[in-house]
């Protein structure tokens, strides 16, 4: 335990002497570079953080723009291709029933590849429908709902 001690003993003593170390250094140096300067090394100075300034705001809308105008063009190219959804068909759509009347004249369906699927297209379209329909009856029911309260108002006041 001892010893554990004495290492970190150790330590903040060379924490320390480091940090001393460093500030001196730097105040010395930079004190030294200071005093040392002539007026052209001053103006040079001047001029260089003056410039950095007025310039500053410049460069950094030109590259507001640059990002700006990058990220429309990336824009523009995903739009451009054709996503597995976009295939999918994510908009909600009711298509015609058209796949209803493909009977043959005596009353049997004929199947083609072209044709796979079409039972699922047949529910999903019966269930979107439901759906609808579904959603409908509940907004005229609270609208009923509501005239019924008026109503009630009327009666009741």
């Amino acid at each position: 335990m001892d010893e554990l001690q004495g290492m970190v003993e150790h330590l903040f003593d060379s924490v320390s002497k480091l940090s001393e170390l460093l500030y001196t250094r730097t105040t010395t140096n930079l004190g030294g570079s200071i005093k040392q300067m002539t007026p052209k090394q001053w103006i040079r100075l001047v001029i260089i953080v003056g410039a950095y300034c007025l310039l500053r705001p410049y460069v950094l809308k030109m590259a507001s723009k640059h990002q700006q105008r990058e990220m429309e063009r990336e824009e523009q190219r995903a739009q451009a291709e054709i996503t597995p959804n976009q295939l999918r068909g994510q908009i909600v759509d009711i298509p015609e029933d058209s796949d209803d009347d493909d009977d043959d004249e005596d009353g049997q369906t004929q199947t083609t590849a072209a044709d796979w699927g079409k039972k699922a297209r047949r529910r999903q379209r019966n269930m979107i429908k439901k759906l609808l329909d579904a959603e409908e009856k509940r907004l005229q029911q609270l609208q009923e709902d509501e005239e019924d309260k008026d109503i009630e108002d009327y009666l009741v006041g």
